[in-house]
Formats: C-alpha cells, sequence, structure tokens
C-alpha cells in the first residue's frame, strides 16, 4: 500500500472583526498573545482627531454609512462601549444596516448602568434596541447576566474581565511603606460618584488607626473654575479636610497608565465611591497589583474578585457604618491577594478562545 502524504492543516480564514473600540484595553487583552484567526480592524480615527492621536471616541464605525461602505472589510461586528451619545434611533439604523449586509452583531454587556449618566433613561432606551437586536450576548458577571434574562429575556455568555496591567509589571514587587494607605480617586467627580459622603466616614474611620492615612486624588478640572468639572463646593471642603489633618489632597492632570498603575501600587485600599454602576476595570487593575478594593453594594463589583464590600447606591444611600466595618477589616486582613502573571495568561488564552468559538458560532 503506497505511503500516504501527510495530511496538510487545513487552512482556516481569519474571522474579521469591526470592534467597538478595538484600542481599548479591555477589548486589546480579550485578544490572544499570539495569533489564533481573529483579527481586529484599528479604529478609525474621528474627524478631527490628529494623525498622531489614540483617541478612538467617538466611534466612527457606529455611523450606518461607514458600515454600508466598509462591510465587505468585516464579518462580525462587535460592540463594547462608546455608544453613549447615540440616540436609540441612530442605534437602529445601525443594526438596520448590519442586516442588510448579512453582518452579525455580537454585544458586550459591560454597562447596565451608564456611569457617566445620572439618568438611567438614556442607557436604557439604547440597552433596549441593542440586546434584542444583537446575536450573542457577552457579559462579565452572573449577576449582569441573571439581569439580562431577567429583563430581555436574553441568555448571556459569562466571560470574565482580562487583567488590565501589563503582564510584565504583574511580577513587579509592590513598594514599601510604614503607614495603611487608604485612597479615593475622585477622577473628574462622575455622575455615579458621591465622594463627599464616603470620604468623611473614611476619615473618621481611619481615625482610629495611628499608622493609617487617607489619601484623595481629583483630576486639576475640578479645581479649575474655567473649566466644565469644576466643583467648588467638592473642592472647599476636600481643601477644609486636608488643612485639618484629616487627609492628603492631590490635585493632577489625568494619570498615564505608568503612573495610573504607580498610584494604585501604592496604595494598600481602594475604595470605589459609587453610588451606582455594573462592572469595574479599576478593580481589575488593583487585583493586578495586590491593592484591596473596598466597593459598594450597587452592580457586580464584588462578583469579578473578592473584595470587601459597603451599602452604597442611589435608593438607600450610604450606609456609614458597613464603610467603616469594611476599612476596619481591610486593615486587620493586612495584605490583599495579588493575581500572578501565569494566571491572568492562562485566563486571557481561555477569553480569546471564547471569543473565537462565539464568532465562529455566528458565522455558521
Amino acid at each position: 500500500m503506497a505511503e500516504q502524504p501527510p495530511r496538510q492543516p487545513r487552512s482556516v480564514p481569519d474571522i474579521r472583526v469591526a470592534s467597538v473600540p478595538a484600542g481599548h484595553v479591555y477589548v486589546r487583552h480579550c485578544s490572544a498573545q499570539e495569533p489564533d484567526g481573529v483579527s481586529r480592524l484599528a479604529d478609525p480615527r474621528p474627524t478631527g482627531a490628529p494623525s498622531t492621536s489614540q483617541r478612538w471616541w467617538p466611534p466612527v464605525m457606529l455611523d450606518p454609512d461607514w458600515v454600508r461602505t466598509h462591510h465587505q472589510d468585516f464579518d462580525v461586528f462587535h460592540l463594547h462601549f462608546g455608544f453613549d451619545a447615540q440616540s436609540p434611533a441612530q442605534l437602529s439604523a445601525l443594526v438596520d444596516a448590519l442586516r442588510h449586509h448579512g453582518k452579525p452583531l455580537v454585544y458586550t454587556v459591560h454597562d447596565l448602568r451608564n456611569p457617566h449618566q445620572s439618568d438611567p433613561a438614556l442607557h436604557d432606551a439604547a440597552l433596549d434596541v441593542v440586546i434584542p437586536a444583537a446575536d450573542r450576548l457577552i457579559t462579565l458577571t452572573p449577576g449582569a447576566a441573571q439581569t439580562i434574562r431577567g429583563r430581555w429575556n436574553r441568555p448571556a455568555t459569562v466571560l470574565p474581565h482580562p487583567h488590565v496591567v501589563e503582564l510584565p509589571r504583574l511580577t513587579r514587587p509592590r513598594p514599601a511603606h510604614d503607614r495603611f494607605r487608604v485612597g479615593v480617586h475622585a477622577k473628574s467627580l462622575r455622575p455615579n460618584m458621591a465622594v463627599l459622603p464616603v470620604v468623611r466616614v473614611l476619615a473618621d474611620a481611619l481615625a482610629e488607626f495611628p499608622d493609617a492615612e487617607l489619601q484623595v486624588d481629583v483630576h486639576r478640572e475640578v479645581a479649575d473654575p474655567a473649566a466644565p468639572a469644576h466643583d467648588p463646593d467638592v473642592m472647599r471642603e476636600l481643601v477644609e479636610l486636608a488643612d485639618r489633618g484629616r487627609l492628603t489632597l492631590r490635585v493632577h492632570d489625568y494619570f498615564d497608565d505608568g503612573q495610573l498603575w504607580d498610584y494604585l501600587a501604592s496604595l494598600d485600599v481602594s475604595v470605589l465611591p459609587y453610588r451606582f454602576g455594573t462592572h469595574s476595570g479599576w478593580l481589575e487593575a488593583c487585583h493586578d497589583l495586590g491593592t484591596a478594593v473596598v466597593a459598594p453594594d450597587c452592580g457586580f463589583y464584588a462578583q469579578q474578585h473578592p473584595c470587601l464590600t459597603y451599602g452604597h447606591n442611589q435608593h438607600g444611600g450610604l450606609d456609614a457604618e458597613s464603610l467603616h466595618k469594611a476599612v476596619r477589616m481591610a486593615y486587620e486582613q493586612g495584605p490583599a491577594r495579588r493575581a500572578t502573571a501565569k494566571e491572568r495568561t492562562r485566563e486571557r488564552a481561555e477569553i480569546a478562545a471564547a471569543h473565537r468559538a462565539l464568532y465562529e458560532s455566528v458565522l455558521r
């Protein structure tokens, strides 16, 4: 019998994904580290953005005209976020354009409540278009999947959030310090933040510990009278508390990634001052760096990784006693468990493989 030539592996064409966005750290880290047959189109540059800009917002791919012009360039359309400014009618037009050209829609439900919008009706209306229209849904936690099934009667595949910090940084030792440092980063005072009530409780709670300090960071635009984010009332009270020695206040420009990792690694505990929300990339970065998290009981933060929780939501307000207790427990428990590069590498490979399988399923 003649010897048969070795079977050549079947060539599988790349699955080309129009991802909205593609350059965000979450999406980049849902991709395999080595080629796996999935390629994501680069984010088109928004009108007016300089050629050197990394900015992806507002996403050009959300325009139905972009879909009509570029439908031959991609196989799957995967929406993550960035549609805050789109009306339900505009999202419906996008869905119609995708259906017209036979392009499946995948949507990862990061936010059931948009942290940038005070009125939930705006995001609810968008979800009422996108979630029923999607061919497949992904979300990050079982609680979010349960909510999606309850509200829209749609199943969602639960895939964990990948690492946020780049893998080589995960092996770097945490800096040593002799104080128990609790941080609240007010950023630019997003609508879902209730900074002052949280800071007041923390200042009282940490006064119990002689080796503890509270550090509050805020972006410079909050202190700038000419900036839209300026909040004189918040700044006035933070400065007063700092002058009384109740906290350390740092006002600065936005951190780049390296500065943000250095900041988080310098804390023993990061307290999330949110009164509504769903999931958190900030929490994931803390897990990567070994910083404990005290998270509110709104949303599904505690389902992402084990963390201490306190009562804080838009309906019941802030439960000061539970926040006080959570900080005390963080002090008594000592250092948080830190993700390892090995764990995060394995998890990333599993997440990438799950995305590949899901894309294949909608293309059959």
